[in-house]
Order: C-alpha cells, then structure tokens, then sequence
C-alpha cells in the first residue's frame, strides 16, 4: 500500500454505499480543483482547493487532468484456455451458432483447450489482460468460471484468480464468481437436472469450504438451463451465502430478468431481450442491470434497451464481457462510446454505470467505486480535464494514469 496525494484535480465521482438508480445516475460530485489524500491504499480526505504536501506521501499534481474513480469491469471470462478467432471469421461470414458447434466449435471448443491448459498457461494469459485493462483504467474486475463444466478445471480456474489475488502489488482486484451453470458438462449430455444437482451437492459446498468464490452465476436461457433450474441452483447458492447472479434474456426473452427480480440478485447481465414487466420488476428490487454493449458489437445484435431501463428507474452498469467466443475484447474506450452513442446514456450516466454501479452488481460499493473517505485508494486520472473525453476519444484510451490502493501504476 502506498501514501499518495493528489492535488488540483478536477474530480468527478458518483457517491454512495449502493447503486444509483434511475435519474440519480446523473448525479456526480464534481470538484472543479479538488485533491484527494490517500494513506496506506484507503482514502482519508477528499476536498476542493489546496492541500499542502505531507511527509510520507507521493504528490501527484493533476492540474488540467479530470481523475475518476476506478473503472470497475463486472463481466468477464478472463480465465480460459486457447482462442476462436476462427468461429469469429465464420460468424462474421454468416455461419448459423449450430454450423459453428457442428465443425467443433462453441464453448465446448473453449472447455477443451481450458481443461487441457496448465494452471500456469492460464494464469500467465490472464495477468496479460489484467494488464491491458488496467492501462485502460480498470482496477476491479469480475472473473468467472466456467469453462471447465467438470471439479477439476473449475477449481483451477478459480485458484488461478485466488494467486492472482493474493499478490501484493497486483494491478487489478478479482471479485471471483463460479459459473460451472455456463453450459450442461458433456459428461452430462441430456441431463442437465443431474449436472445442476452435481453442482448443488458438489461443486458449491466444495467451492464454499475453500473460499474460492463470492458469487455464483447461471446462463439462463432457451436451450441452456430453464427458469426452474437456475432458480433451484441460485436458490441453494444464496443458502450457502453466495451472491448470485444470472445471464438473462440474451437470445430471447425467457424470463430471466424476473427470476432475478424475484430472488433479488446482485445483477442480471445481457438483458438484450428483457420484457418491460421484467425490467420494472428489476427495478423496484435492486437488481442491477450489467449491459454488455461489445457482446452486441461483435454479433451484430441490437443493443440493450439502456435508456429505456434508466427512465424506468433501474440501477444500470456497464461491462465487458471478454470472453474467447462471442466477445474476446475488454476495450473499455469502445464500450464507454458504444453505450453513449448507441444506448444513449450521457456521460454522467456511463460513469456511474462504469464504477459504482459496476461495484454494486459485485456487492463492492462499500468498499470502492467511487472517491469518498473510507473507500480504496483507485483512481485514474484522464489527459484532459473534461470526463467528456470518454466518448469523445473514440476507442481511444484517455487514461493517463491508474493508481491502484494509492500505488501509480506503470
């Protein structure tokens, strides 16, 4: 952990120990020359005009420069075995989801190359993405599992996030989630009701007893696991103390954005074809609404109704989704100008969306996600001095620096 002290910083932050729902979202904490004192990775001040250097502290001057609270990524895959660059080509080439599983591709390619990979080929691949998204601001991200559908890779992949984890001077924080429900296991072709009861009886307890996860997630969708099953699976977590989370509503509308109005999960991700009743049902539980507009990107789909979801008083975050199939991307430039230009939220908006919000869908907005005394030391600070640059440099990285628990990175 490190004293740092950084002055004549326009701030900008949302604030708050939980999401910010609706119209609220727009409502950001803007210090025009601000600085922020933090003291062994936590923040202690906070304030508007001059500060006078400490003894022990770094001084940052960020004169001219706009800092934000830490980009908080609250989907990903980051943690899997080879690539598909390939069924990206075929896709782009107007392959059906079926041609591409028939020539062996789909998640079962990807669950092959991460069962065969070593704890080190997995680790190594994911510090290099946590790498390349803490350049672009990120300092907490969640990792799934899921490519393993079997004990022994889901547990690998979760102890590669663990050793990730447990390193001092890591860039980047795992908020760790077990998503074994990402596929029925091949082992299990045409039985998904015994592979959920596998996970019940198995996986969570195990998973549990070694602290490996904080959240359990589900794909709930046509042709994957039913209402029914995810709801017993999510059920049987939340009993064990696990936050719970879904995929819903990406290919259809199948009722998953209701299941998780009606369990009170931390988020529902994708939610590309949520129904209205599902959205207001979202909305007046809790339940914070991920979107993922470069999954939509890269498979040509609309885009998630984000506007439509604020005015209608959701708590919306925004995500990557980096994964080695439908989205292998954690550019945070281009989904922060996909979510403006494309799902029409403003600036204000997709910043909140991208740190506090993004903390709250982890269960983290206590400990991070925005600028506050109390909270951890992660911020980055931009190359100009307007937060209107996010969109504004297209796909372009306009971090100039990520401090991470006070520490300047790189």
């Amino acid at each position: 952990m490190s004293n740092l002290l950084i002055i004549n910083a326009h701030i900008v932050t949302p604030t708050g120990n939980s999401a910010r729902c609706g119209d609220k979202m727009r409502e950001l904490l803007d210090l025009p020359c601000g600085y922020i004192e933090i003291t062994d990775g936590i923040i202690t001040a906070v304030g508007e005009g001059d500060m006078s250097p400490k003894e022990g502290y770094q001084v940052l001057d960020a004169k001219g420069k706009c800092v934000l609270p830490g980009f908080i990524d609250s989907h990903t895959h980051l943690v899997f075995g080879g690539y598909r660059p390939d069924e990206f080509v075929w896709r782009m080439n107007g392959d059906s989801y079926m041609s591409i599983m028939e020539r062996g591709g789909g998640i079962y390619n990807t669950v092959r190359s991460t069962r065969e990979a070593s704890f080190d080929e997995l680790k190594e691949k994911a510090e290099w993405f946590i790498d390349v998204m803490s350049r672009m601001g990120v300092t907490t991200v969640e990792g799934k599992s899921g490519y393993g559908l079997d004990c022994f890779t889901e547990l690998k992949q979760l102890e590669v996030m663990r050793a990730i984890n447990s390193d001092p001077n890591r860039k980047v924080d795992i908020a760790t989630t077990y998503l074994g429900a990402h596929a029925v296991a091949p082992e299990y072709a045409g039985e998904p009701d015994l592979y959920i009861d596998f996970m019940i009886d198995k996986m969570l307890p195990l998973i549990h007893e070694r602290g490996l996860a904080e959240n359990c997630d589900v794909f709930c969708e046509k042709g994957v696991f039913t209402v029914e099953q995810s709801r017993r699976l999510l059920e049987a977590a939340q009993a064990m103390g696990y936050g719970i989370k879904l995929h819903a509503d990406e290919i259809v509308s199948f009722g998953g954005a209701e299941l998780a109005a009606e369990l009170k999960a931390l988020s529902a991700d994708h939610l590309l074809h949520a129904s209205d009743d599902g959205v207001s049902a979202m909305a007046e539980n809790g339940v914070v609404a991920t979107l993922l507009p470069l999954t939509a990107f890269t498979l040509r789909e609309p885009y998630a109704r984000g506007r439509y979801m604020i005015d209608s008083g959701c708590a919306v975050a925004l995500a990557t989704d980096l994964n080695p199939g439908s989205c292998c991307s954690g550019s945070i430039p281009l989904l922060f100008a996909l979510a403006c230009l494309y799902m029409h939220l403003s600036v204000e908006e997709a910043i909140t969306a991208l740190t506090l919000n993004g903390a709250a869908a982890l269960g983290k907005a206590d400990k991070t996600g925005s600028i506050e005394v109390g909270k951890q030391g992660d911020v980055v600070m931009l190359d100009c001095e307007t937060p209107n640059v996010l969109p504004y440099y297209t796909g372009m990285n306009s971090v100039l620096h990520t401090i991470k628990s006070g520490r300047l990175l790189f």
